[in-house]
């Protein structure tokens, strides 16, 4: 098993230094799926459910988009980064809505967390939106697709 990079020699939390490291285009896509349940996919008209709170996808996207940009300031060790894109993208295919976020920047480090995060994001306002319709929703599966830039690239087979 490879050494854990936020961990010290002296077995002690540390955030990683890319002081030395070249900045790189840094790309990363990662995934959510939230399970919805018929009385929620019931108020789905044109690709949106509308509730007393607003629209849920585009709230989801804007919230999404948000929590990317501030993850350094909800995971410890995260370098904080001037994203220079990051889209989120929600399609409902077989009773889930499947939350895509793909997020850019030209760093040292990448931006898979930034990705995870602001996908986890979106499923929770989902949730949040919709729960006064039904408690049976359901956050499913988050991870990450794909990620460019740095030591090595990733793809996800599908």
């Amino acid at each position: 098993m490879g050494k854990l990079s936020h961990i010290d020699e002296h077995n002690r939390p540390t955030m990683v230094d890319v002081g030395d490291k070249v900045a790189t285009e840094r790309t990363a896509h990662a995934q959510t799926r939230v399970e919805l349940p018929a009385e929620v996919l019931a108020e789905l008209d044109s690709g949106e459910i509308a509730t007393k709170k607003g629209p849920v996808f585009a709230t989801a996207i804007i919230a999404g988009v948000m929590a990317a940009k501030k993850t350094h300031e909800l995971i410890p060790f995260c370098h904080p980064l001037g994203l220079e894109n990051c889209k989120i993208t929600i399609d409902v295919a077989d009773e889930q809505a499947v939350i895509d976020c793909h997020c850019k920047v030209h760093h040292k480090t990448g931006v898979e967390m930034e990705a995870l995060t602001g996908a986890s994001v979106a499923a929770l306002t989902i949730y949040d939106m919709c729960k006064a319709l039904s408690h049976d929703i359901v956050i499913g599966t988050t991870r990450l697709m794909s990620k460019t830039g740095g030591k090595k690239d990733f793809v996800r087979d599908e």
